[in-house]
């Protein structure tokens, strides 16, 4: 990714919105994340599990005078919906598509524009800052999303334009890559419990909030230690992109040994996202795709794993 500033459109997610009295009550015994930590000021991430611990989606969470809104993979915002109504029958919580309510825009390096806008976001992960009407949230490092509802968007987006350069998702998805932060797709419903996608490291899980779906897997991995796929950061010279769900393979194993996350084009090839077993990063020889297919090499995350820390949250 080029070290310059940029903005581009998030295309890629929607906004299911739980709105009403009881939505923080019903939504803690539904999400990984702990709505006690939520406010004005400061965000999480989270995701909604089976009752087995898979994932149905990650997201964005934030809090709302009247709820709460969730970003999440577009794909995943009606299937959530109507899992999470299921449970809500007896809840004063009205649960919605809210996407077509919001636009919502990813900055690389742009508090300036921020600023300008009259919101000072600070440098720490999950801040959230509120300006008329605005939205802005620190996702990680020079990287903030800048959510405005429907009616503002178009006055948002030519001041955008007039003040930063415009490019394509890609480039946000790598920054997103490099910063370790896996997200479930459609093509990934329900396939890894939280730890695989080291959610727990970036503050997605919370192991002090008490019960919710799927909450004794989730548990049970993180204090028996049993955990024996998480996520790394990769590189591949290739030129088309494996979709998420793409599996992987190592010499030694008759089965796939990991899937792909996410991908993105970088400088130099590709960097992704994958959970793998440890075991075959160990071994050194990871492949796309099939047996034969193009060689992984394992890059660096931003952060490590450590249990007791965060068995804390």
């Amino acid at each position: 990714m080029a070290d310059s500033a940029f903005f581009c459109t998030l295309s890629h997610e929607g906004v299911l919105a739980v709105i009403g009295n009881d939505a923080s009550k019903f939504l803690q015994g539904q999400l990984t994340c702990n709505l006690n930590y939520l406010s004005e000021t400061h965000s999480s991430l989270g995701a909604r599990c089976t009752q087995k611990g898979r994932m149905q989606s990650s997201f964005r969470i934030v809090l709302e005078p009247e709820g709460c809104l969730l970003a999440m993979a577009r794909e995943l915002v009606e299937p959530q919906l109507a899992d999470l109504k299921k449970y809500a029958v007896f809840s004063k919580s009205k649960l919605t598509d809210d996407s077509a309510h919001w636009a919502r825009f990813g900055l690389y390096k742009g508090d300036a524009v921020l600023n300008s806008l009259g919101m000072n976001l600070p440098a720490d992960t999950d801040s959230v800052v509120r300006a008329n009407g605005l939205i802005a949230i620190r996702v990680s490092h020079e990287r903030a999303e800048l959510w405005a509802p429907a009616e503002q968007s178009e006055d948002l987006l030519q001041h955008l334009k007039t003040q930063l350069p415009e490019t394509d998702l890609n480039q946000w998805l790598l920054g997103q890559i490099r910063a370790g932060i896996g997200q479930v797709m459609g093509e990934t419903r329900e396939l890894f419990i939280p730890q695989m996608l080291n959610l727990q490291a970036v503050g997605g899980v919370s192991f002090k909030k008490g019960c919710y779906t799927g909450q004794e897997i989730v548990a049970r991995m993180q204090y028996l230690g049993k955990l024996k796929r998480r996520l790394y950061r990769l590189s591949l010279g290739a030129s088309e992109l494996p979709p998420p769900g793409t599996p992987l393979f190592a010499p030694g194993h008759n089965s796939a040994v990991g899937e792909v996350v996410m991908a993105a084009y970088a400088e130099e090839g590709i960097e992704l996202l994958a959970v793998l077993t440890a075991d075959a990063v160990e071994a050194g020889e990871i492949h796309v795709g099939e047996a034969q297919g193009p060689k992984l090499t394992v890059l660096d995350l931003p952060y490590t794993l450590d249990r007791d820390r965060e068995i804390q949250r």
